[in-house]
């Protein structure tokens, strides 16, 4: 899919954030762009750093999708534009990065949140089409987003990148073992990027969730399957895309300015490292 810009929202400041995202100051008049924006943890990240007085560029394939969010931001008092673009494909990511540079400014902060095809498959059932078809839009899309909008960071020596890995990465899991390899690709790409990147002052930190609710898992799972997952993590219940959006508002923050190279598991303490 070729990329198209919506309307760009107002230029008022954002609202104060809500409580459940903590308030980051030195956001305000930042611009971050969202991979993966248009639902879920994208979505939920893209009103969080607009709560918080960033301009976002929400970055999906449905159209219709990114102009409800971006709606909602603007609704609430904040400026964004959605990107049509698939993740998969360098040519649109490159086209995306100079639409934001041109309607809202250079990049401060990076969310590369798209993917999540973690759907269970048996490793003696994997075919090399499918396993190649996770690889590139869990892993490989990364890499193509990163590479697209790195010129604009290393250009002004600033920049903060989160990056989406999962805790399928970190311990076994019931996902697919290619799933499970490219999140873990992630994490190593983020390693590198941060050491890289820190004499440049960029700082690279991934995210790691665990079961997260959204539509996919809605689709997969009944209510009582869901509700049951949610009982076997030790905080007794199923993430939700506002805990991952609340975490990755630290990453892109100063508060968090003496942090690269990390991966932080949002995982209701199923994970303990």
């Amino acid at each position: 899919m070729t990329d198209s810009t919506a309307v760009a929202g107002t230029t008022a400041a954002a609202d104060p954030a809500p409580a459940r995202y903590g308030g980051y100051p030195d956001l305000a008049g930042k611009v971050a762009i969202i991979t993966g924006g248009s639902r879920g943890i994208g979505a939920a990240t893209a009103a969080a750093l607009a709560a918080n007085g960033a301009s976002v560029a929400a970055v999906g394939r449905d159209e219709a999708a990114l102009a409800a969010v971006t709606a909602g931001v603007r609704q609430r008092g904040g400026r964004a534009i959605g990107i049509a673009a698939d993740c998969t494909a360098p040519g649109d990511l490159v086209r995306m990065a100079a639409t934001v540079v041109s309607e809202l400014g250079p990049p401060d902060i990076l969310a590369a949140f798209a993917g999540g095809n973690g759907m269970p498959v048996p490793t003696a059932q994997e075919t090399p089409e499918h396993w190649r078809d996770i690889i590139e839009t869990d892993l490989n899309s990364v890499f193509y987003t990163v590479r697209a909008v790195l010129p604009a960071m290393t250009e002004r020596a600033s920049g903060a990148i989160i990056l989406m890995s999962s805790a399928a990465a970190r311990q076994a899991a019931k996902s697919a073992a290619a799933y499970a390899a490219a999140k873990a690709g992630v994490i190593a790409f983020g390693r590198h990027l941060a050491g890289e990147l820190a004499p440049r002052g960029i700082r690279v930190n991934c995210v790691a969730p665990s079961a997260t609710e959204n539509d996919k898992m809605r689709a997969w799972m009944s209510p009582e399957q869901r509700a049951a997952l949610g009982a076997s993590f030790p905080l007794g219940r199923l993430g939700q895309p506002d805990d991952v959006a609340a975490a990755a508002l630290f990453l892109a923050s100063e508060a968090s300015g003496w942090i690269t190279g990390a991966t932080l598991d949002i995982a209701g303490g199923k994970i303990m490292l």
